[in-house]
């Protein structure tokens, strides 16, 4: 396993994040805050993490929800995945939505999210007429079948 360097700054009163397991893809993302906050039913907040990071050239971070929170709570990234650029110096906030029917208290040091590191490629576009053609074709949303 290799690990990218990434350089960070530490603004929260927390320990950086860390990987759970050996090959786990994301590290969890907690909440920096000086008091709990109420998340009411359908309501959206952005939760400060109190990272600042630099990411090489070529890679972004994507934040994710976390299962248990969604599978538990109805707690989910509303942006999803949210995308940091590797040109982004601000704060990392994470913007969570209670999609249940009862309130949520997110708390100082929860794990509300994950982050997840990729490599991407920029596109350079070619203008042409025409596109070459394949057995798909222009078929859309569902156009593939349901098995």
């Amino acid at each position: 396993m290799s690990f990218l360097q990434t350089k960070v700054i530490n603004h929260s009163k927390h320990e950086l994040p860390r990987y759970a397991t050996p090959q786990a893809a994301g590290i969890d993302l907690k909440a920096n805050l000086s008091e709990d906050l109420l998340l009411k039913p359908l309501q959206r907040q952005l939760i400060p993490t109190g990272l600042f990071i630099q990411l090489p050239e070529g890679y972004e971070a994507q934040i994710r929800p976390r299962s248990g929170l969604a599978f538990k709570n109805g707690i989910t990234v509303l942006n999803s995945p949210g995308t940091i650029d590797s040109d982004y110096r601000g704060e990392i906030k994470v913007l969570l939505v209670n999609l249940s029917n009862v309130d949520f208290v997110v708390k100082d040091g929860e794990r509300i999210a994950q982050m997840i590191l990729a490599k991407h490629e920029q596109i350079n576009w070619v203008l042409v007429n025409d596109l070459e053609s394949s057995d798909r074709g222009a078929g859309g949303f569902g156009s593939t079948g349901s098995k």
